[in-house]
């Protein structure tokens, strides 16, 4: 299961990839020609695709760190990639789609290949992140703790949300990715939670041990 929700987190990660270079022809041709068609085109492409590519796409990447070892904020690259995720996706529904929406009457700004080409930018760096895995481990990673990988529930419900999404944006024409927005708030809160207590056991444990070491290591008074 786990082996099938990387194969989905590459697969719309290079659909988000692949869009947003259509997207940025789109826009660059449409600005050369005065073509509005180019984009209501790029509207379309947009709106029923790339938005769900790219949800689909944050949230396996992100499921993927909270059901295994590496977790959002054990490893500064995870924690660069995370970041990265969140602008693309705010830069992608407020300001691309909304001034898509404009272009598509229209009303064209400069900042739509700008945005874009962030977008496609973002991307590489992201990629690199991803073979290289630089700069090691956060402050906030405890070495005493391991987090483990989760039960294989966890990675079907990683699979079943998209889908499920996935068909309630078809159902309602709107690609909100609600259900898996909830999906990682809830996971992760109980995930630090459930860190947070291994921590503290590990912490007990080691302070209970080293006196027990200490006395076995004292001379009999006899």
């Amino acid at each position: 299961m786990r082996t099938l929700v990387v194969w989905l987190h590459v697969v719309t990660s290079v659909g988000w990839l692949s869009q947003a270079v259509a997207l940025l022809a789109l826009v660059l041709y449409g600005m050369k020609t005065g073509d509005d068609n180019a984009f209501k085109m790029a509207r379309v492409l947009d709106h029923q695709v790339l938005a769900f590519m790219g949800a689909a796409s944050a949230f396996t990447g992100m499921m993927l760190s909270a059901t295994t070892p590496w977790g959002y904020f054990r490893h500064w690259w995870v924690l660069a990639k995370f970041v990265i995720t969140v602008g693309q996706l705010y830069i992608g529904i407020f300001i691309l789609s909304d001034n898509l929406e404009a272009a598509s009457h229209g009303h064209v700004t400069p900042w739509l290949p700008v945005g874009t080409a962030f977008m496609i930018s973002a991307f590489s760096f992201q990629t690199w992140l991803s073979v290289a895995k630089p700069w090691g481990r956060t402050p906030w990673a405890d070495p005493k703790v391991k987090l483990p990988t989760a039960s294989t529930k966890a990675f079907v419900l990683a699979l079943v949300i998209p889908a499920a999404d996935f068909v309630i944006g078809v159902y309602t024409a709107s690609p909100a990715p609600f259900l898996m927005l909830v999906t990682v708030i809830a996971y992760a809160i109980r995930r630090a939670a459930r860190g947070r207590n291994r921590s503290s056991d590990a912490s007990g444990r080691g302070s209970a041990a080293r006196p027990a070491r200490r006395d076995a290591a004292a001379p009999s008074p006899r």
